[in-house]
């Protein structure tokens, strides 16, 4: 009799497939997080192998800040097209009009934004499921989730409160009002979603390679110079963000480990421009990749913070 071992790789994907099927299962309305970002592109093809031939059975949804790379928005757009799924946008500049979000004086990061963004959608069409694409090696709040991560009826979470996890059994209960967010790529590292990239020769954006961009230097960050201000009768969407007299502003090799919005994603000086390439300097990395975030490097309980109120 022959036995089959699994490889890391296939124990990782045959590990999230199994939790994506088990959101079909469990939820009647679940919604797939989809911003582009290499975490959410593999979450689209264990979706396909979880699922095909038939459709994804949920829709993506992506919450905008205002402040998206181009070259995200258009591979985004273009591989939901691709995949025949419905794709969901709502936006923070929609929120504010709202009333649903109200920006702090002087902030300029959207990110805390997105949450209310993302609360109304979630109660738009009653999601009661929210796939996600987070890593325990990420953050320090990012490790204390587990898969299922309960979220109450005003969409907080409660680190406290997890619900156990035994025997790859889930709780997935939930009363009206509340939903779930799951996370399939729990035990994944940034080094597992490269080479799963590699493996299925999945497309990211450009902006993931190295590429010219004009860059500023700010709190010991190199960030990427926003688009100009065209519409003179709009208020500028990037002021705060554009270089300041005496910051230094260089043409630069350069490219995202991690996407957030332009404002506060940091750039990192790299030559790598394949896959490979990518693969090798992670390995030889001393920082995480979202030490590049300068959102979080302004407190180690920022994205915890974000998280309790409602944080994807």
């Amino acid at each position: 009799m022959t036995s089959y071992h699994l490889d890391h790789l296939e124990y990782l994907e045959t590990e999230a497939i199994h939790i994506m099927r088990e959101v079909a299962g469990e939820f009647e309305r679940p919604a797939l997080l989809f911003s582009g970002g290499k975490d959410s592109i593999c979450l689209l093809r264990l979706a396909e192998k979880a699922f095909r031939p038939s459709d994804i059975p949920m829709p993506f949804l992506n919450i905008e800040t205002g402040h998206e790379f181009p070259e995200l928005i258009e591979f985004r757009d273009r591989r939901a097209a691709q995949l025949g799924a419905k794709l969901i946008v709502r936006t923070v500049e929609d929120a504010i009009a709202r009333g649903l979000a109200h920006p702090a004086p002087g902030e300029t990061s959207r990110n805390k934004l997105q949450i209310p963004a993302l609360l109304g959608a979630i109660e738009e069409f009653r999601f009661d499921c929210a796939i996600g694409g987070a890593r325990r090696d990420e953050e320090k709040a990012r490790a204390k989730e587990r898969f299922f991560s309960f979220r109450d009826s005003f969409g907080q979470w409660d680190p406290k409160a997890q619900r156990p996890e035994i025997w790859n059994l889930y709780n997935a209960r939930v009363n009206p009002g509340e939903h779930m967010r799951v996370f399939p790529l729990s035990n994944w590292t940034e080094m597992d979603v490269w080479e799963y990239i590699r493996k299925e020769k999945l497309d990211v954006p450009s902006i993931y390679f190295s590429h010219s961009r004009q860059c500023f230097l700010r709190g010991g960050q190199w960030l990427p110079v926003p688009p100009p201000h065209v519409d003179g009768s709009r208020p500028d969407p990037y002021a705060g963000a554009r270089p300041k007299p005496g910051e230094q502003v260089r043409q630069l090799v350069v490219r995202v480990r991690t996407i957030a919005d332009m404002i506060s994603t940091g750039m990192i000086e790299s030559p790598a421009d394949s896959v490979e390439d990518i693969i090798a300097e992670v390995a030889a990395a001393r920082v995480t990749e979202r030490g590049t975030r300068a959102d979080d490097k302004a407190s180690e309980a920022a994205m915890e913070d974000r998280k309790k109120a409602g944080y994807f």
